[in-house]
């Protein structure tokens, strides 16, 4: 199995910044603040470089991944018993991301169903493996299908289903500025995308 979950993302190396590259990029921040009209020489913006870098470094901590995601259980199907369309469902899990055309939020929320194979997951790690693809800099297309591949390879699941409804905030911030619209995206995998009925039972539960 990949170590994607475990440690890192891409096969990258662990971020790890020196307090010079931390100082570095806070400067780079207040250069970009005051070049847009931020004074920052009050009470409350003298920090806003440093507040600012650190709170995208912690958006962004799915590029380190997650520990604590490598927990499966034996299914708890009995012996003989196929279960084809046994599904487990959940959410809404509530997420935030950052948009990589324009770095800004995006966030909404996301459902997960699978079929499990020889072994599930407890309930938890649904939403860590949520918020692990979610806390980098993505599109939600790819995040829900990074979301329904890693439930796959995780877990062994006999099929996956993924849907993310979510509102972007690079069109209501600027650009046609829509306020009040949302996305939905749906991705199928295995039973999923060979069965009306079990697609049509998921979209039921989650609507």
């Amino acid at each position: 199995m990949s170590n994607v979950f475990e440690l890192l993302a891409h096969d990258a190396e662990p971020r790890d910044l020196t307090p010079a590259d931390w100082t570095r990029l806070e400067r780079n921040a207040a250069e970009i603040f005051e070049a847009l009209g931020l004074d920052l020489d009050t009470p409350g913006t003298r920090e806003t470089p440093r507040r600012f870098v650190r709170a995208l470094f912690d958006a962004t901590a799915g590029y380190d991944g997650d520990p604590k995601l490598r927990t499966v259980f034996p299914s708890e199907r009995p012996e003989g018993v196929e279960g084809r369309h046994a599904q487990i469902v959940e959410g809404p899990i509530g997420f935030y991301a950052l948009c990589e055309h324009h770095a800004l939020p995006f966030h909404g929320r996301a459902h997960i169903g699978y079929v499990a194979g020889d072994e599930i997951l407890g309930i938890s790690k649904l939403t860590r493996l949520v918020r692990l693809y979610a806390r980098r800099f993505t599109v939600q297309e790819r995040l829900a299908e990074e979301i329904a591949d890693g439930l796959r390879e995780l877990a062994g699941a006999r099929g996956v289903a993924v849907k993310l409804e979510a509102a972007h905030m690079c069109t209501a911030m600027r650009g046609v500025e829509e306020d009040g619209s949302v996305t939905v995206t749906t991705v199928w995998r295995g039973l999923y995308d060979e069965s009306d009925s079990l697609r049509s039972e998921f979209l039921t539960l989650t609507r």
